[in-house]
Parts: C-alpha cells; structure tokens; sequence
C-alpha cells in the first residue's frame, strides 16, 4: 500500500535528512508561480521619469540576485561577523605592534600593502552579495569578487601611468623584472616532419589543453569553444607582425593547437560538463553522514557543483542572443590576446607567476560571471540587472585593453598589413549583414505590415 508524504516520517519535511534548499536541480531563481502577476518595469508598464518617481512605491525597488545557501553544512552558513571583525583587528594587531616580526625599510612597506590587501579581501569574503555559485561555500566567490576588484584598482591605476614608469614599478613586486627580453618566434623551421613536431612539443602544449578545458568548464558548448578556438589562430595570424610568438608554423597552429591541444581539452571538459549535468545529486547534512569513509566523500563533494545548469547560447533565436554571443566571443578573444601584450610591455616571461596568476583569476573570475550573464539573457524578469561579477569582469578586460592602447604607442611601428585589414573588414561586414538579413528584415517587414494595417483601421 502507498504511504503518502505527509504520513511517511523518513519523507516529511521535519526528517533531518532532507533540507528544504538542497535539491540538485534547484534553480537559481525560482520558478515562476503562474497566478502570480508579472511585474513590469515602471508604473504598469509605464516610464516613470526619475523626477517624477516616488522612492516609496514598489516600482522603484530593486530585486537582488537570490542568496541560496547550502544547509547540508549548516555551520559554516552561521553568521559570524564580529568574531571575524575580532580576529582580523588581533591579527592587525600583533603584526603592526611587534617590532620583532618586521624589518625596517621596504619591508613594513610590503607588509602594509599585503594588510591592506587582506583586509579589503576580508570585508569582501563577509559584506559582498552572493553570486550563482554556492560552493564550495558562496564566501569563496566572494573573494574572488574582491580580488578581481583589486586587479581592475590596480590596471586603472596603471592606466595613468607610463610604459616606464610601470616597468620601474613591477620591480618592486619582483627585481628580476625590468629588464628587456626577446621575443621568440616559432616559425623558424615549418617542414613537416615528425621531428619538427615533436621538437615543437612543450609544457605550452599541456597548457593549452588546460587552458581549453577550463574554458569548456565556463562556455559549456562545443560550437561556442570550436568557433573561439578557430578565431584565436587567426587572430595569432592578423598580430604576428606585433608579438613574434604569435607566429607559428602552419601546421603547428591546426594541427597541434587546433586539433590536438584545443580539442583534447575541449573533449574533456565538456566530457566533465556531461557528467556534471546527469549526476544524481544527494545532499545529505554532514552530520547525517554515517561512517568514516562516508564522511571523507561528503568532505570532498562540497568542492563539486551544487547543480549544474547546461548552457543553450542560441545565437541564432534573436537579435538579443547573437549580440550576447558576439559579444561573450570578442570578451574572450580579448581576455586570450591581453596577457599576450601585457607580459611583452613589462617584460615577463610567459611563466612568470604574475601572467600564471592572471590566468588563474580570470578564469576563477569567469566561472560565475558567464552563469550571470547567461540568466541575464535568458531569464530576464527574474536577472532584473546585469550580475556584479559579469559587469566587473567586462570593466576589467576593457581596461586591459586601454592601457594596452596607450603604452603600445611607439612599441610596434610595423603597420597592420593590407591583407590582414582587407580580413578584418570582410569579417565585421559579415557580422553586421548577417543579422541585418536574419533579423532587421523581418522586423522592418513586420512593422511596414502593421503601420499599413493601423492605417487602413484609420481610413475606415
């Protein structure tokens, strides 16, 4: 005989093995009650002049992103603070007040910088909203939220700055920079030959795959990495005249990079994507897990997704979905090409910690901001603003760009090809023809149709 939910004690919601926010396909936004009224923006629909508004009526507030936590570890979702306030200022403390723990010189000098550093990162792990993801713990986000802050403080400081001026200013975070290094090319023997091959076989090949696999991990579709990949290479092709890295052999741009490395990586991510999406996921409390080994697989599960949302770019649906795409394509083109002319501006190698650490962070960075961009797009009544970490990542590649533009002044003298600007050309023509065709068209027909049907209603 069945047992219905309310008589079944091991099924009610007061058994502690269930909690009332950790089932796997939860959404990061609730679903919509059909008997609940959409809200529309303004007043029923209505622009409501910011002179005219009155701040105490609904349509002024603001709905923010929904905090979602993870109750199947409670304790660490307990607010704490002032005990966190407490320990941070005895830390402060200690470290500012014994003359034993510092050196004179430029060593309090970097002490005070890293405590300002710590501090900030500690108001935000505590003070900034939620993003998407809620593990390992939302807090942790948080941090990577305040730490890409720090970085787009510290480019926009640059900004000001001259090419010098910051090259002598790097060698106060490391002295082994400041000083010039060539460029290398790898272009230099492209016979294809198994020994050229494996000679071009490097830690920069695992680099790449590992580089693409977590790249799958943010954008989610095989089309989106395989059309990214393809328009890097051509992009190493339009600025080898620039950076003398960017030129390669033939076959070691599709063959090696394309095919190999990107695809490699590509394959396991969004292998790991799949697995991700049909995993049967069971959040059980920690202290409802029985046995050692149990415990040990609950500890470990908490750094794996919460759930996992499967992304439909769409590109083609609307007008809105392509921009979204061609857009999401030019931020991730400028995120591959920026480290590329940072490192050669303020001359670092390509494993210096400092690019390693760029690389990191923009891709910890990524990670929630493209999963806010895609609800931004897609489920707009809810996603009623852009996310912070999306509009703080786009902030930060743009400014990369511009202090990019300002010190590259004088640094490469070769003009843009003729054939690469004839390439560029084509390929922005066809960017703007093709949605003019597919949707300004349509949308033009459709509007001449209904200003000709109101006219004739008129003359009726």
């Amino acid at each position: 005989m069945e047992t219905s939910r309310a008589d079944d004690p091991a099924l009610s919601s007061s058994s502690p093995l269930t909690s009332p926010v950790d089932e796997s396909d939860n959404p990061l936004s609730p679903p919509l009650d059909p008997q609940e009224p959409l809200s529309l923006p303004g007043l029923d629909g209505t622009p409501v002049r910011w002179f005219d508004a009155d701040r105490k009526e609904s349509y002024t507030h603001i709905t923010p992103f929904q905090e979602q936590h993870d109750t199947s570890v409670e304790f660490f979702y307990k607010p704490i603070t002032l005990t966190a306030l407490g320990i941070g200022m005895a830390v402060l403390a200690y470290v500012a007040m014994t003359q034993d723990v510092l050196r004179e010189g430029d060593e309090k000098k970097r002490i005070g910088i890293l405590a300002s550093i710590a501090s900030f990162l500690l108001f935000s792990m505590i003070q900034f909203r939620d993003g998407p993801f809620v593990r390992p713990h939302p807090a942790f986000w948080r941090v990577i939220l305040g730490i890409n802050l720090l970085y787009e403080l510290a480019m926009v400081f640059l900004l000001f700055q001259d090419l010098d001026s910051a090259r002598s200013m790097m060698t106060f975070l490391d002295s082994s920079l400041g000083k010039p290094l060539p460029e290398k090319s790898y272009a230099e023997n492209c016979d294809l030959t198994p020994q050229n091959i494996w000679n071009a076989i490097d830690i920069f090949c695992l680099a790449h795959a590992l580089g693409w696999f977590g790249k799958a991990l943010i954008l989610r579709d095989y089309w989106f990495c395989w059309i990214l990949s393809v328009a890097f290479e051509f992009a190493e092709y339009s600025l080898q005249h620039q950076l003398a890295n960017f030129a390669e052999c033939w076959w070691d741009h599709w063959i090696l990079d394309v095919l190999i490395c990107n695809w490699l990586g590509t394959y396991l991510g969004m292998k790991t994507c799949q697995y991700f999406e049909v995993k049967h996921y069971t959040w059980r409390g920690f202290r409802q897990t029985r046995g050692i080994r149990s415990k040990t697989k609950r500890v470990i599960s908490q750094f794996s997704p919460h759930d996992w949302t499967t992304f439909k770019w769409e590109g083609t649906a609307s007008f809105g979905h392509y921009f979204t795409v061609v857009l999401l394509l030019a931020v991730f083109l400028a995120a591959e090409l920026n480290p590329f002319y940072l490192k050669a501006l303020l001359w670092m190698e390509p494993d210096h910690p400092f690019v390693i650490a760029r690389l990191m962070g923009v891709f910890l960075c990524a990670l929630p901001a493209v999963r806010e961009l895609f609800q931004y797009v897609n489920d707009p009544r809810r996603a009623v603003r852009m996310g912070q970490h999306v509009w703080l990542l786009l902030a930060t590649i743009g400014t990369e760009l511009l202090v990019i533009a300002k010190w590259s002044q004088g640094q490469f003298p070769e003009p843009l090809p003729t054939a690469v600007r004839w390439a560029w050309a084509i390929g922005v023509s066809l960017l703007v023809l093709y949605p003019t065709v597919w949707f300004g068209v349509p949308a033009a027909r459709r509007y001449l149709r209904h200003h000709q049907r109101n006219a004739k209603t008129k003359a009726a």
